[in-house]
């Protein structure tokens, strides 16, 4: 890859963001067709998300917003931003910055892959993560039961769901459960929730992927249910966020997929 004065850049704003394959994944797009372009990785904290947003899109690159960023990129891209929503890519168009949800569409074609059960889902986490499952569960039609370790978060979530149109419902009668917060990224994490707390879950989506699994997949499995770890929706997320900067061209999901699964198995 040669990086010269046309070279477009794009980043990932999050903290933290080094365990990230987002970078490995769009390189590889990049090579493979012949894009002038190069994706890295820039950790920072939220007062510094705006600038570095509009500074890509300036110069005709984008990005993606990980966590715990989501939420003050909406305010970024649309002042005018409700607390439910949030953007995870960005890009820079016509001289205006542009953004939109991925997250959402990749949870959605994951668990589409996975034949997920009918039924209601149980969220852990708050975040931006969860708020784009909470967005994934109204398209899907579903229920949720949100669990935080924070119980004022885990109040306001509700109430973010409740306007959005999302019946509430208990984690133990959920049929699927997501992990949307950051633990399992180190192996000393704790589980996000046992089996025991989700009796009814036939099926684990865990959005945090390491190699070898994470261990709550291993857990999961272990305990009789159908788990996968959050590879595919990076890749799904990551073709979906291509194709906006790149409008037309179709993301080589496959260069992707092959970047991520050599970088974990």
């Amino acid at each position: 890859m040669r990086i010269g004065g046309a070279t477009r850049v794009y980043a990932l704003l999050g903290d933290p963001v080094a365990h990230s394959l987002s970078p490995l994944m769009h390189n590889a797009a990049f090579t493979a067709l012949g894009i002038d372009a190069v994706y890295v990785p820039l950790r920072c904290d939220t007062g510094s998300v705006g600038t570095l947003m509009e500074t890509l899109g300036r110069q005709g690159g984008g990005g993606n917003v990980t966590i715990p960023h989501k939420v003050a990129a909406a305010a970024v891209i649309d002042p005018g931003a409700t607390r439910s929503t949030v953007y995870n890519t960005f890009w820079g168009r016509d001289g205006r910055l542009q953004g939109a949800e991925t997250d959402s569409e990749g949870i959605l074609a994951v668990l589409s892959r996975l034949d997920a059960p009918s039924g209601d889902w149980c969220l852990i986490g708050t975040g931006g993560s969860a708020r784009a499952a909470l967005a994934a569960a109204g398209r899907r039609g579903v229920g949720i039961a949100v669990r935080s370790r924070t119980p004022g978060r885990a109040a306001q979530f509700a109430e973010v769901a409740a306007k959005a149109g999302v019946p509430l419902r208990e984690p133990a009668s959920c049929r699927v459960v997501i992990n949307c917060t950051p633990l399992g990224l180190s192996p000393d994490d704790p589980d996000p929730v046992s089996p025991a707390e989700v009796p009814a879950a036939e099926l684990a989506l865990d959005l945090v992927y390491r190699r070898g699994e994470t261990a709550w997949v291993r857990a999961m499995r272990a305990a009789g249910r159908r788990a996968a770890d959050g590879r595919e929706v990076l890749v799904e997320q990551g073709a979906l966020a291509f194709e906006c900067w790149f409008p037309g061209r179709a993301a080589p999901r496959e260069v992707m997929r092959a970047a991520v699964r050599t970088a974990l198995d």
